[in-house]
């Protein structure tokens, strides 16, 4: 069991499988022109599983592949299958543009659960954000998940001035349809231009909500970053991410793996821990994953507080380098 000095048990592990997305958002991926990692310098497929093995000894119950996008990484279906044997949940994050692609690949593997990225039901808006046109493409997807069972949740970043009079749209496609929406609180990463007044908050959101429709409180998950909300007479569901208004560190499980193989302990963390490398020396991984953990800070990576932030002063990579 892995735990931090805080005592919170650490069972849930994100990998990231490559910093390339097909989307070009600029909240998460600043410049067009971004150079990405070489692929040798990328955790390879039997490296994934190995250290995704050592991993799940150690208590791991939850994998989920983010990115970038994981579905445009060519070894994905085979990466998949590879943890698909591990006795843990395993999901993914994707921007939806490749679903079709992988149907059977998610239905072999046991995933039951997608989270897509969508920040606009806008298909011009949709443009601009992603500076891709394939918002049929993903509206599309999201349909053939929903019509083979899968359990899909939409993740929106929000943005005032941007997607925040989107909301009501995001809560009427959860009419008729089982999508569970969850709105983000806009994130400072590196390069992103975070600005505190792009940050359209936990309270403006339920503010919002609440003027036109009648919703109850669900229960969050032990572990959950999703304040969870059911509106009556809806097929669907929405939550709020608030980590910037009103964090929820206290209950943080989630250890990360970037694409070249560096350990954080929190998304905000500024410090890393090259797993890949001391696996690649053939050293056990054991007491560097221990250790990281046990340096994890009680809140947001130890560098900033939600009642006073200096994006510019904030250590870290850009979101897409991260992995989410």
């Amino acid at each position: 069991m892995l735990k931090d000095s805080f005592g919170r048990v650490h069972d849930y592990l994100r990998i990231s499988l490559t910093d390339v997305c097909n989307f070009r958002c600029a909240y998460c991926m600043p410049d067009e022109a971004i150079s990405f990692m070489p692929a040798a310098q990328l955790m390879q497929a039997n490296e994934i599983d190995k250290i995704a093995e050592t991993f799940v000894k150690m208590g791991v119950k939850k994998i989920r592949l983010t990115g970038g996008e994981p579905l445009v990484r060519k070894d994905v279906a085979e990466i998949i299958h590879l943890l698909s044997k591990y006795p843990v949940e395993l999901t993914l994050t994707t921007n939806g543009s490749r679903v079709d692609d992988f149907i059977e690949v998610f239905e072999k593997a046991g995933i039951k659960s997608v989270n897509v990225s969508l920040d606009t039901l806008d298909k011009e808006k949709f443009s601009l954000i992603t500076r891709r046109n394939v918002f049929d493409k993903v509206i599309g997807n999201i349909n053939l998940l929903i019509t083979l069972g899968f359990h899909v949740k939409v993740n929106a970043v929000v943005m005032r001035g941007i997607n925040d009079n989107e909301i009501l749209d995001f809560i009427a496609w959860t009419k008729e349809l089982p999508i569970h929406v969850r709105f983000i609180e806009f994130m400072p990463f590196a390069g992103n231009q975070w600005d505190n007044e792009k940050v359209f908050s936990y309270q403006e959101i339920l503010d919002v909500v609440a003027a036109q429709y009648s919703y109850v409180r669900l229960k969050d998950d032990k572990n959950g970053t999703a304040k969870k909300f059911k509106l009556l007479n809806h097929a669907g569901s929405f939550a709020v991410i608030s980590t910037m208004s009103a964090p929820f560190c206290e209950n943080c499980n989630r250890m990360r793996l970037t694409a070249d193989g560096k350990m954080k302990n929190c998304l905000f963390s500024k410090g890393e821990t090259d797993i890949l490398s001391a696996y690649r020396n053939n050293e056990d991984i054991t007491p560097l994953v221990e250790k990281c953990v046990i340096e994890k800070k009680e809140a947001l990576g130890g560098q900033f507080t939600t009642d006073r932030i200096d994006a510019t002063t904030i250590e870290n990579r850009s979101m897409i380098s991260i992995g989410g």
